[in-house]
């Protein structure tokens, strides 16, 4: 493929601007830091002939004392290089604080007979889970209409299911990695993680009592389920590569040492999942990686039952299945890539498929069209009622919502679908829930400009009911605008590119800007409201999000087309959205930022080396950077499950090559690049420490240049960072400060 196109000149060739040299007089670091600097020890690795000398690698030694010690180094470096920053970060600390409402409620969801709700306090950093007894009269309408609850006053017969504040307090992290509730509503299941590294210890709660019975088990995944009679509780357990494999259930009363394993994948690169399904009767049990899966059903009402294979991996199907009953039948609504008549889908079609078709043979099955495949549509999944078919898909990069009856369902009787309208061009509607009894369904609908909002949907009549729109403290929608623009990628692409700005900031080529992406697992960066990042608008930084290719906003041939062997697509069109907002008007050229978490870190590493010229300073969040060291070992977290998304390049030398080829941590070359900030913790699993711990050393040694580098860790995190709506708030502002300072954009226009 080709290289990108890179600006023909830097801002070191065309002299300082004025812009510049205020730059400079607020991003020198502290007089007297000085990086820490790792010892070396080479480390040979040898693929395909080629070897690569690795000398940072004993890094990835976590116990080692010495280890420790040069993380806390880090850490100190990255606290005096950027002490300056302090007054900027508690100012954007206290306007996420005082644009939130701090003491607010979720709108409360139905499950069976209790209403559940979650509550926030000012001064508490974490969720209370709440609920209060729903009411049978007869009227559907009226039963299924949420109460009003009002912020910060408890009602009559509130019961507290768990305080998240309670649970965190003397740890050092606290997450929730799912909860349940039982048929009956007397227990709770819920699992904690308290040390970031997202495995999760279960835990049962007698509802009438409060008190905790005496079974835990430890070692958890995400997701929990209870047994329709609340004797047993089916969960998730991972690998030793943090892989989910195992589907096991536990016995209340029984030692978890008893607990049976109901079903185990032994293939490295499959994960595996399980969800209720709607009627609550049975586990739709999902193995699969990024290009095709299997199902299979288990019927948890009977305690000997072991899971029965729906649809093989063997035909390369990719798919989910929503398990539903028509005319007293058992059928699955089945979203798949291709189907026994239909050898290509790749944006997905919808079909209706009876329960005794998965006995035959795949080519042999009838399944009937319910959503056929569009070249311009992408479905992303279904959802079902006892009496309506909710489909989610995406056009015109936007996310919405698509409802009609099961009545007809696959038949020339079936009814048009019908979409809940919106008045702006770029949102995200998303079901948001769907009980299975309920009359209604909820959607949850956002823009770049607007609050999360919750809606009802009257399934008969097709009304629309607001329900709340999040509040925001001294918010005006109309003091900001986003836009969608389009960039032209090197071989003719045309890229997405979202815009946002305040309204008075103008094409001038003056503004500072700070350029956002990610472009993997066909994960799309859709329209969302988000409150700290109107502290960055307010201080003139145009916002811009590069939908590179490797993401989901254009439909499945947008993700294929940035993955595997196509992977540079994502940093070279993320170079040229830079260029175009440049050339546009929007940004001026020594005035740029990036930004990007994760797989967005690796676009960060990547194009630092492609394109280090373009941008001032670089955040990278928990970045992936040395994404071939990680592949390679399939016995490290995740590795074997990546094979589909980068491709196996412990088995393909052509796939070793390419990898290499890009590789942050291995293309770095002896250019000066801008400041760059690598965010982690020690406690990631999905991306392991080490990696922006080596990045960063191997970028000081290398970089001809004077612009600091640092690394912030957080010693008690997981891949978000630190626990607690302060800490993240927190995080942000200091992601955020560091971008404003280097772009000199740290007061409000």
């Amino acid at each position: 493929m080709s290289e990108p196109t890179l600006s023909a000149s830097s801002p070191a060739e065309r002299g300082p601007s004025h812009a510049e040299l205020a730059v400079a007089t607020t991003t020198t670091p502290h007089a007297g830091a000085t990086p820490p600097r790792a010892k070396k020890v080479p480390t040979e690795r040898t693929h395909h002939g080629d070897t690569f000398v690795d000398n940072y690698e004993w890094l990835r030694e976590k116990d080692n004392a010495e280890v420790v010690a040069h993380l806390e180094a880090e850490n100190a470096y990255a606290a005096a290089a950027t002490e300056h920053q302090q007054p900027l970060r508690d100012a954007i600390f206290a306007e996420i604080k005082n644009r939130t409402e701090e003491t607010d409620l979720s709108v409360p969801a139905r499950k069976r007979g209790w209403w559940y709700f979650t509550r926030t306090e000012e001064g508490k950093q974490y969720f209370v889970q709440c609920r209060v007894a729903a009411a049978d009269t007869g009227d559907a309408r009226a039963d299924w209409t949420p109460p009003v609850i009002e912020s910060g006053t408890p009602i009559d017969g509130e019961q507290i299911l768990l305080d998240g504040n309670a649970e965190a307090e003397g740890q050092p992290f606290f997450s929730l990695g799912g909860m349940a509730v039982s048929e009956d509503g007397n227990l709770l299941a819920y699992a904690v993680d308290n040390a970031g590294d997202e495995r999760f210890a279960l835990r049962v709660k007698d509802l009438r009592t409060g008190e905790l019975l005496a079974d835990t088990v430890e070692g958890v995944f995400y997701g929990l389920a209870f047994s329709p009679d609340g004797e047993r509780v089916y969960y998730t357990v991972v690998d030793d590569t943090w892989r989910p494999h195992q589907i096991k259930v536990h016995v209340l009363g029984t030692e978890a040492s008893d607990d049976v394993v109901l079903f185990e994948e032994r293939d490295a690169g499959m994960w595996t999942g399980f969800d209720l399904s709607p009627d609550r009767t049975e586990l739709l049990i999902s193995v699969g990686n990024s290009e095709y899966s299997e199902s299979h059903t288990l019927d948890i009402a009977d305690p000997d039952a072991r899971p029965r294979l729906l649809l093989s991996r063997d035909e390369r199907v990719l798919h989910s299945m929503d398990p539903v009953s028509i005319d007293g039948r058992r059928h699955y609504v089945v979203t798949s890539n291709r189907t026994p008549h239909v050898e290509k889908a790749p944006n997905n079609m919808v079909s209706l498929v009876a329960d005794a078709e998965f006995a035959r043979p795949f080519a042999e099955q009838e399944w009937a069209t319910v959503f056929a495949h569009r070249d311009d549509v992408k479905i992303e999944g279904t959802a079902v009622t006892a009496t309506h078919l909710l489909v989610g898909l995406r056009r015109d990069t936007t996310e919405r919502v698509q409802i009609l009856p099961l009545v007809g369902l696959g038949t020339e009787a079936q009814s048009e679908p019908v979409e809940p309208a919106f008045d702006e061009a770029l949102y995200t509607a998303s079901l948001a829930g769907a009980d299975f009894e309920s009359p209604l369904v909820r959607i949850e609908y956002t823009s770049f400009l607007t609050p999360p909002r919750i809606y009802d949907y009257e399934l008969a009549t097709g009304e629309l009911t607001l329900r709340k729109e999040t509040p925001v403290n001294g918010y005006n929608a109309d003091d900001y605008v986003a836009e969608r623009d389009w960039a032209t990628a090197a071989d003719g692409t045309r890229i997405p590119v979202t815009i946002m700005r305040r309204a008075s900031v103008a094409a001038d080529g003056s503004n500072p800007a700070l350029v956002y992406g990610y472009g993997s697992y066909e994960m799309s960066m859709d329209p969302a409201f988000g409150i700290p990042r109107l502290s960055v608008l307010d201080r003139g930084v145009v916002f811009v999000i590069a939908h590179v290719r490797g993401g989901g906003e254009l439909g499945r041939s947008w993700y294929d087309d940035g993955k595997k062997l196509a992977k540079k697509n994502s940093f070279t069109d993320f170079i040229a959205v830079t260029e175009h907002i440049v050339k546009a008007g929007w940004a001026a050229p020594d005035r740029v930022a990036a930004m990007g978490g994760s797989a967005g870190g690796l676009l960060m590493g990547a194009v630092a080396n492609l394109a280090p010229q373009l941008y001032r300073a670089i955040v990278a969040q928990v970045p992936f950077v040395d994404a071939l060291t990680s592949i390679l070992d399939p016995d490290l977290p995740l590795s074997a499950l990546e094979w589909e998304e980068w491709g196996n390049p412990i088995e393909d030398a052509t796939v070793y090559e390419y990898m290499k080829s890009y590789t942050p941590y291995q293309n770095i070359a002896p250019v000066p690049y801008p400041k760059i900030a690598a965010v982690t913790s020690l406690n990631d699993t999905r991306v392991l420490y080490v990696e922006p711990a080596k990045w960063v050393q191997k970028l000081r040694e290398v970089t001809t240049g004077t612009e600091p580098i640092v690394m912030k860790i957080e010693m008690d995190g997981g891949h978000g960072g630190a626990s607690g709506r302060y800490e993240g708030w927190k995080d942000r502002a200091w992601d955020y400060a560091y971008v404003l300072d280097a772009l000199g954009a740290t007061e409000k226009v």
